[in-house]
């Protein structure tokens, strides 16, 4: 059987919060969608998708439903993904573009059926299989989770602000003066 990792990068939301399309906002001379696929691709994910209605330059996978919740979206992205061969989802937000790669290895090495971190629902890494087959897109994720049969693994405390991402343009300055200075040094003063 394939163990074969596709993303999905939720990007379906209002942003209303932010008062622009997250997936659009720069990070340091990179928009969000970017640097989050961009961490997907470097551990591995293959294909990197978008599910949402935002064209931003990856395969889009669009929402049955727009705006009706982060389950639908996972629902849609789990259909490309077993389509393109995929056996496995990461599922990211794109609103946590300053996750690392370390930040998701205990999710990645988990067993089957995956894992998403206690108190977190995304990022999660899950087998296609163990999606529910009555998964229905008004289902909370925290639903979609337990009922998945993820492991829960404790959230190291510096990672869990990285994993929760940016909601507001005032926790985007916050995680913006977190980074790491040579974080995408290439385009550091970009902003």
């Amino acid at each position: 059987m394939s163990s074969r990792l596709g993303a999905m990068i939720l990007a379906g939301g209002a942003s209303s919060r932010m008062g622009v399309d997250k997936a659009t906002v720069l990070w340091r001379g990179r928009t969000a969608v970017e640097r989050v696929a961009a961490l997907a691709t470097a551990i591995g994910a293959e294909p990197v998708i978008t599910v949402g209605a935002g064209d931003y330059g990856l395969p889009l996978v669009l929402d049955e439903q727009p705006l009706g919740g982060p389950v639908g979206g996972v629902l849609a992205g789990a259909t490309a993904l077993r389509a393109a061969g995929c056996a496995r989802a990461l599922v990211l937000a794109v609103d946590a573009p300053t996750l690392q790669a370390a930040d998701l290895a205990p999710l990645l090495a988990a067993a089957g059926p995956g894992a998403a971190y206690e108190g977190l629902h995304l990022p999660m890494v899950v087998e296609l299989a163990a999606i529910p087959a009555d998964a229905a897109a008004g289902w909370p994720l925290g639903r979609l989770v337990e009922r998945a049969g993820l492991s829960r693994p404790a959230c190291p405390p510096e990672v869990a602000t990285r994993i929760r991402g940016a909601n507001t343009p005032g926790e985007r300055d916050a995680l913006l003066a977190s980074m790491p200075p040579d974080d995408n040094a290439e385009n550091s003063g970009a902003d």
